[in-house]
């Protein structure tokens, strides 16, 4: 998710009472619902856009250790503070236990909210680097957005007014949005069923995925992978509950072509963009003494190597007028 949803939520659950826990509370919820995504500045980012990011600080045991790492630097600048002479606004007393036990509720939101999306995390990094989603939201959901921040404000609202409930739109807002995201995931389930009901008899797919749609929510985008080749198909609850629509003809990833093992071999790009997808594919162009490869993921579209999420690496070839590997 982005991180504007991963604010909010560490910002509701502050609403719903945690930040009244411990002074620095809301900041911890904040800053450690949007702390796994400090690896985009360092050397762990797999290929080049950030939507494949999602290692160790995402894994048990980046969770494990930066939380402590937070509620650190926190008690560090309180005691600034503190050292100043300042008094604090929310008048809390600084406990050190719950600010801790905060910093990693507010972690623990993000390898959360993540895995709702098709772009996968890796969940057991360090010890595992399988990576799992479950396609119950897009990467920017707008509902979501909607329902947390119109939560937040109103339990401002309340609390600016002193209040005695003022929790209780946050922790409204916070049971929508996982209604929402279990309304999203049933949609998904549902629809990879049908489809399984819709290919003819024998068909196994190895993959379905059920992407889902910008603001429109309720619909998914089907791929498949089978032998080689990949099927798509779209669903639709308000065209038809039970049936999958506009169901294409089979593609091949071109995965098993001798010049994708060499483009793997010729570019770490390639090498480590395969160790991300679980759907890969391959679009080839020969040309007399070259050949240009290029690389993406299906559950992202399948349209002939272009899009934001390829590689493209190209490779001479060997041949009569072009020698041993000579290049135009």
């Amino acid at each position: 998710m982005d991180n504007f949803t991963h604010s909010l939520a560490g910002w509701a659950l502050g609403q719903a009472g945690l930040k009244s826990k411990s002074r620095k509370g809301l900041a911890a919820l904040i800053l450690g619902a949007n702390m796994p995504d400090i690896d985009v500045f360092f050397g762990w980012v797999p290929w080049a856009p950030l939507a494949t990011h999602r290692g160790f600080t995402h894994g048990i045991g980046g969770i494990l250790l930066m939380p402590a790492l937070l509620a650190g630097l926190l008690w560090l600048l309180d005691r600034w503070h503190v050292s100043r002479g300042k008094p604090f606004p929310s008048g809390l007393p600084m406990h050190v236990p719950w600010l801790v036990a905060l910093c990693y509720i507010g972690a623990l939101t993000h390898p959360l909210l993540d895995l709702q999306t098709t772009y996968s995390v890796q969940l057991l990094s360090p010890f595992s680097t399988l990576w799992f989603h479950t396609e119950t939201l897009f990467i920017i959901d707008v509902w979501l957005w909607s329902a947390l921040a119109f939560a937040i404000w109103m339990s401002r609202r309340r609390q600016g007014r002193g209040e005695a409930d003022w929790i209780k739109p946050a922790m409204v807002g916070l049971a929508a949005a996982g209604a929402y995201v279990a309304l999203n995931g049933a949609i998904s389930l549902n629809a990879r069923a049908i489809l399984l009901r819709s290919l003819p008899p024998g068909r196994a797919p190895d993959v379905i995925i059920a992407g889902e749609q910008p603001v429109l929510f309720w619909r998914r985008d089907l791929i498949w992978r089978e032998k080689g080749a990949f099927g798509r198909a779209s669903y639709d609850p308000f065209r038809s509950f039970t049936h999958v629509a506009d169901i294409q003809p089979m593609v091949p990833d071109n995965m098993r072509d001798p010049l994708v093992r060499r483009a793997v071999q010729a570019d770490p790009g390639i090498a480590a963009f395969m160790r991300w997808s679980f759907m890969p594919y391959a679009v080839i162009k020969r040309e007399a003494c070259q050949a240009e490869v290029s690389v993406g993921d299906a559950r992202f579209g399948i349209q002939m190597g272009r899009g934001p999420l390829r590689r493209v690496v190209t490779l001479p070839l060997d041949g009569p007028e072009c020698g041993p590997h000579r290049t135009n």
